[in-house]
């Protein structure tokens, strides 16, 4: 879905109080001038194809849905509004992808080189370590994607939604190379898609129980 059809669908669906969609001038006052009358008509009319993490999170505050809504195919649709919720910055967070996620061939962390090779020109090198160090504090929707599926993880997990970040065990999984690479896949999945993955897995690991227990 353009990035045009899903602010389209965030505006009929998170209206204002009074029923009403948001307008251009109501958003520009509401974001203090982060996203001005202009920046709203061009999004909506298909000019800005990648808005910047920036615009995005003060359009989902304002709105009040959650930024990850931007990146799902149900527009958020029955999410509870963590906008306000205070979490790590991009930064924080791609920091401790680096330190959890290992490069499988040598056992260390993947320098920028390497992650950028890894988004089939998505992101250049000095993208990447302007994100890392929070040089660029306000990347794109195409590059927190690329940056996310590099690690297997869904864009959501770069935006701030005060979540924990990852326990030991998932650490542990992660550095299997198969699990990262159905991690990637199963992130680019709709919400439903990956429920349905999640049972299905459930069920596999019942039946091994079962299986185990009957040995």
């Amino acid at each position: 879905m353009h990035v045009s059809q899903t602010f389209e669908h965030l505006l009929d669906t998170y209206r204002r109080p009074d029923g009403h969609q948001w307008t251009g001038q109501q958003l520009d006052e509401a974001t203090d001038g982060v996203v001005p009358r202009s920046y709203f008509t061009n999004l909506r009319k298909g000019r800005i194809e990648s808005p910047g993490y920036e615009k995005v999170r003060a359009i989902a505050k304002a709105m009040g849905f959650p930024p990850a809504a931007w990146f799902d195919e149900d527009a958020g649709a029955g999410m509870p509004d963590e906008s306000d919720h205070k979490g790590l910055t991009i930064a924080d967070r791609v920091g401790h992808l680096f330190g959890a996620v290992r490069n499988p061939k040598t056992g260390k962390p993947y320098t920028n080189a390497e992650v950028a090779r890894m988004t089939i020109g998505d992101l250049t090198e000095g993208d990447v370590e302007a994100i890392r160090t929070g040089a660029n504090d306000d990347p794109s929707v195409k590059q927190v994607a690329a940056l996310a599926g590099v690690f297997g993880v869904g864009p959501s997990y770069l935006l701030d939604r005060g979540e924990a970040v990852f326990d030991a065990e998932l650490v542990e999984a992660l550095r299997d190379a198969n699990v990262r690479e159905a991690t990637r896949e199963i992130s680019r999945l709709s919400e439903r898609e990956r429920e349905l993955v999640l049972g299905i897995v459930r069920q596999l690991g019942d039946a091994d129980d079962s299986v185990t227990g009957r040995e």
